[in-house]
């Protein structure tokens, strides 16, 4: 398979797009596409003026390989997600450091084995929620992919070549809908 970073980000912004009109629309909080160099996708301001971030994951691949490549992980293909790992210790410094919330959310597409055809599904997690689990676990869920040619844009490597992943038995659902 052929990992092409373009077709990905657009993916992951046309569900940014829907969690942004979801919270305008439905609840009494303001979000907006993060400005800010490093911070996740979307900032999210409460009527007192105090920000959240909330960064989105679309995962449409499972990692069919998981209990062969990350043995000790314990991690099953169906359950599996993951994230950009010098993304995830960043959130952890920028919570600490500034005092702010970030919260993952994961868009789960293309799950068989869980998910009905054309269904998806969301989870979500304040980063200083699975600290604990990157600490207790460290290296068992960590993967690094080969490089390949769908990873560069204009000569510049963008792809995410290391992940790492946590079971959605770790992770809260969200029962709202995105349209």
């Amino acid at each position: 398979m052929n990992y092409v970073f373009e077709n990905d980000a657009a993916f992951s912004e046309h569900y940014e797009q829907q969690l942004i009109a979801h919270i305008n629309q439905f609840t009494p909080f303001k979000a907006q596409k993060t400005t800010q160099k490093g911070y996740p996708d979307i900032e999210v301001v409460n009527s007192l003026g105090q920000h959240f971030y909330i960064e989105v994951k679309v995962q449409r691949r499972t990692f069919m390989t998981v209990e062969k490549i990350l043995p000790e992980s314990g991690l099953k293909p169906s359950e599996t997600v993951a994230l950009n790992l010098s993304d995830l210790t960043r959130y952890f410094e920028l919570e600490q450091e500034k005092q702010i919330h970030i919260f993952i959310f994961w868009v789960l597409l293309n799950r068989p084995c869980i998910l009905g055809e054309d269904e998806s599904r969301y989870y979500y997690r304040l980063a200083s929620e699975l600290k604990p689990i990157w600490e207790r676990e460290q290296q068992k869920r960590k993967f690094r992919r080969k490089s390949g040619q769908g990873d560069e844009v204009e000569g510049k490597h963008l792809g995410v070549t290391v992940n790492y992943h946590f079971s959605l038995k770790e992770l809260k659902v969200w029962d709202g809908k995105l349209s």
